[in-house]
């Protein structure tokens, strides 16, 4: 009895370990916290109030940057809004305008992309306040093979990439890449 115990055990211990699940580290939730850090593909609506000229929207390169009037390109990549209106505004004062007031807003946020078990994978628009099992609904929702508890979700976290198995409840950010796995059975 003890024997057939002891088996089941390292059955079960062997099954998990080939379940490839992978928990999310505590930075990957920690982002849904943390404000939006801008980068490749988002549309932003910069405001330089007074100045129509240089008010407009303006799209992220693949390098991190967008090409504004007068002072040229701007590093974008991992600033928050906050911080680019600062650093337009700082730039603009170097002999442009005396005391400019900058206002940057997210026009479009950079796309997700859904992959696997779903009936239209592809690139998809982010919406603020979007979740997993929204992402999938637009993609038109779960294929019949698919795995519906949960997903793989892709996402960069500080110039990292990180991976984690969540709920289809969970919350995502622009820029993830989710997974929808088969399921077994």
């Amino acid at each position: 009895m003890l024997m057939r115990a002891f088996l089941i055990l390292v059955l079960c211990t062997g099954l998990a370990a080939c379940s490839g699940y992978r928990r999310p580290p505590s930075a990957f939730h920690e982002t849904l916290t943390m404000p939006y850090q801008l980068d490749s593909s988002d549309r932003l609506r910069i405001i330089v109030f007074g100045q129509t000229d240089l008010s407009n929207t303006y799209t992220v390169d693949q390098a991190g940057y967008i090409s504004f009037p007068l002072i040229g390109n701007v590093a974008v990549r991992g600033k928050t809004q906050t911080e680019l209106a600062n650093l337009i505004a700082q730039k603009l004062r170097q002999g442009y305008l005396r005391d400019p007031d900058v206002s940057v807003e997210v026009d479009s946020y950079r796309p997700i992309f859904i992959m696997g078990e779903v009936q239209n994978a592809g690139q998809y628009n982010f919406v603020a306040g979007m979740t997993v099992q929204n992402a999938i609904a637009t993609a038109g929702g779960f294929s019949s093979r698919a795995r519906q508890q949960d997903v793989d979700i892709t996402r960069q976290v500080n110039g990292e990439i990180i991976n984690g198995r969540v709920p289809i409840s969970d919350p995502i950010r622009p820029g993830d890449t989710i997974y929808v796995r088969e399921r077994y059975f």
